[in-house]
């Protein structure tokens, strides 16, 4: 079967944990409900987030997080097509920024621009390896 894979990276918008919660649990109602998989990346500064199923599902997904103020300054940086996920049992993997590996200070002066995007994928294939051991939610 043939799958959309996106990732974005975004601002968040007055980050907190109470935000970030309450944006987990629509993440993950939202993306059982569409058949969607992915893992968000986040902290104060940043979110960087992996969505991946049927290309319309994502597609809808993306307009709704592009009308969400809790986000701003949304870039898409990886769009591609597989045939198979990275998070699958996984409605959405949350890794507070564990994995990160780039500084508040290079993501202020524009790293995420310059890096390819296989330096990105690379981030979601390293959390994804350490999560494969891991029960899903």
């Amino acid at each position: 079967m043939t799958l959309k894979q996106i990732v974005y990276s975004s601002q968040p918008f007055g980050f907190d944990a109470a935000t970030l919660g309450n944006l987990l649990v629509n993440a993950r109602h939202n993306n059982r409900r569409d058949g969607l998989t992915g893992a968000l990346v986040c902290r104060r500064d940043i979110y960087l987030q992996l969505l991946e199923g049927p290309s319309p599902q994502v597609d809808q997904t993306m307009s709704r997080i592009r009308g969400d103020d809790r986000h701003l300054e949304i870039m898409l940086r990886v769009e591609r097509t597989v045939t198979q996920r990275l998070f699958d049992g996984w409605d959405m993997l949350h890794d507070p920024a564990r994995s990160w590996i780039y500084s508040e200070a290079e993501i202020d002066c524009g790293i995420l621009d310059r890096v390819p995007p296989a330096d990105i994928m690379g981030i979601f294939g390293a959390l994804a390896d350490a999560a494969e051991a891991a029960t899903p939610p």
